[in-house]
């Protein structure tokens, strides 16, 4: 059964209307303070204000385990919670789950120092764009808290208790990677992704090039299931990935490579070889940011797939982009209805 330290976390996370219970009280105030003194975290640790940047780290330390305790209290609530009561609170305790995976890796972002320091944008939203609560609260914090798509979601009419961490790529995640080539990750992602020996360096290889800064990782106790990529300029990034990027990895995976081999290996080599399609002047002046998202087939949970999403476009809306665009096959059903499903 769940522990009185449980109990009394659940209680706090949904304390009164207007009112928040201690943990969640220290959720809002650890985020809050991270987001307003992110400028500090580049600083060098010889510089007279250093001690600035050390400080975010411990409090943005204590941010993460917060979100990690609560992610584990809904996993532990599904699994000893009795039905009646499990079907009463699962929804709003789903909905936070989903919101701190977001928001902790929206600051293990803001903690990286390879990014410049990014300027949040801020921006009244209608009053039906909030949710109340804790929820809401969180929502308004994050760059994109004003679209309403990407928060609502109908809750999974079978709850999952299965564990997610959601993060920042890291730079172990990309040994091995140079060039057009695929580090051990990308192919462990693409094994979780499909059954395919295909290459990874199709999903995800000029991300990992060309805007590693802006790929975000969702693992499961069986490892990497999901991921979030972009590009902030997507007219720099295509055409940087046309003239330098193709070139070498069309020199790497010659045409005829994937003879004889699997009919998914060879279309994956044959891939690289296909001219891609030119993405229209108007909506690179509309939508400037490019992404692409994608989670194994494992992955049931809508809303490990929207906290996804939220960490990509928090991050690209962190740093000015004003909209973003994806480019599918339209006769890739699968993905189709993967975005569709994220609203």
């Amino acid at each position: 059964p769940l522990t009185l330290e449980e109990v009394r976390m659940l209680v706090e996370l949904f304390y009164l209307p207007y009112h928040h219970g201690a943990l969640a009280q220290e959720l809002l105030e650890h985020f809050r303070w991270l987001r307003a003194n992110s400028l500090s975290v580049g600083v060098p640790a010889t510089a007279p204000d250093a001690c600035g940047g050390t400080r975010w780290r411990g409090r943005a330390q204590s941010f993460q385990l917060l979100c990690a305790r609560t992610c584990r209290l809904h996993s532990r609530f599904i699994s000893t919670a009795g039905r009646a009561l499990l079907y009463d609170l699962h929804p709003y305790l789903w909905d936070i789950r989903n919101m701190l995976l977001a928001a902790s890796a929206f600051v293990l972002w803001l903690g990286c120092q390879s990014i410049t320091a990014p300027i949040l944008l801020g921006r009244d939203a209608e009053p039906w764009a909030r949710r109340g609560g804790l929820f809401g609260e969180l929502q308004a914090l994050l760059p994109v808290g004003n679209n309403c798509d990407l928060f609502y979601h109908p809750p999974p009419l079978f709850p999952s208790s299965q564990l997610y961490l959601l993060r920042p790529l890291l730079p172990l995640d990309k040994l091995g990677h140079e060039g057009g080539g695929c580090s051990e990750f990308s192919q462990g992602l693409q094994a979780q992704l499909s059954c395919a020996a295909a290459l990874p360096g199709r999903l995800l290889g000029s991300f990992l090039s060309l805007s590693p800064e802006y790929t975000f990782v969702l693992e499961d106790e069986g490892g990497p299931c999901g991921y979030a990529a972009g590009a902030l300029h997507a007219e720099g990034f295509l055409q940087q990935r046309d003239s330098s990027w193709l070139p070498a990895v069309r020199h790497k995976y010659p045409p005829d490579l994937g003879t004889g081999g699997p009919a998914l290996g060879q279309e994956a080599v044959l891939f690289f070889h296909a001219e891609p399609l030119a993405v229209p002047q108007p909506v690179l002046r509309r939508f400037p940011s490019l992404v692409q998202l994608g989670t194994a087939p494992r992955v049931l949970d809508v809303g490990a797939s929207r906290s996804l999403a939220l960490c990509l476009l928090s991050a690209l809306r962190a740093n000015g982009s004003r909209g973003v665009f994806c480019q599918v096959s339209d006769t890739d059903r699968q993905q189709l209805s993967f975005y569709s499903k994220l609203g």
